[in-house]
């Protein structure tokens, strides 16, 4: 695993907001007393939602907080590559999957467009200070490759130009919609389904009079009579206290 270290230029101080302290307070009461280091995660969590990226001051801010040494602060910040020690862009930090099935699927040309709208290197802020980029492992959604992740969402099925549109909606502040960027929905097959596609199989049940009511999912999973029948253990003879007849 690659040295991760704090960036060389760091702001004077971090605090919360009034609304994210309020909910630092809330998250570490879940945790036994004495316990609340068990929170360091979320809480840095927070703070990168707040600022964009974890400083120094913030270490030492949630070390403070959570009356923690701040080396173990800073053991958990600088493991976790989910947490991003430099500045990042204002609107966006592009993580783009380089993972084998993004890389056969155009991941490569998704990182061109970085290189050429954002900057030729990773972990480098855009001009107009919008946006950075660097490139991830496998970000878990390889049936919808090439993908990126901004913030918690990803976005899927990428093309240059998709992607392309993608960061200009984000410069424009218009709505952005995650998940597949194609006619797809989530991991279903292009085009939509391609087997088990008759309707009966899934909107009326066969009764001895024919087809019934429609199968609800609570009904669907009732044991039916062969089922019961079949499932049901044998019964036990009665007792006796005679000794003979429990011989045979």
């Amino acid at each position: 695993m690659a040295v991760r270290r704090l960036a060389e230029q760091q702001p004077t101080s971090f605090a919360f907001s009034e609304a994210n302290l309020a909910w630092a307070r809330k998250e570490i009461t879940k945790y036994p007393e004495g316990r609340q280091a068990s929170a360091v995660i979320p809480i840095l969590w927070k703070a990168q939602e707040q600022e964009g990226w974890i400083s120094e001051p913030a270490i030492r801010f949630i070390a403070e907080f959570l009356d923690m040494a701040t080396i173990r602060v800073l053991e958990v910040a600088t493991f976790y590559t989910m947490f991003l020690l430099a500045p990042v862009g204002r609107k966006a930090h592009i993580q783009v999957c380089g993972t084998t099935p993004c890389w056969l699927r155009g991941a490569n040309d998704i990182k061109d467009v970085c290189r050429h709208r954002i900057h030729h290197d990773q972990f480098h802020i855009s001009e107009n200070g919008d946006f950075s980029w660097e490139e991830v492992e496998c970000l878990g959604a390889c049936v919808n490759a090439p993908l990126v992740q901004i913030n918690a969402d990803t976005y899927e099925d990428l093309t240059p130009e998709s992607f392309g549109k993608l960061l200009d909606d984000i410069a424009a502040g218009r709505a952005i919609l995650a998940g597949p960027q194609v006619d797809r929905s989530f991991s279903a097959p292009l085009g939509g389904p391609t087997t088990l596609t008759d309707a009966a199989l899934y909107a009326t049940q066969t009764t001895e009079g024919g087809e019934g009511a429609p199968l609800t999912d609570s009904s669907a999973k009732k044991p039916g009579d062969a089922a019961s029948n079949r499932e049901s253990p044998m019964p036990k003879p009665p007792l006796t206290n005679n000794p003979d007849e429990r011989r045979s």
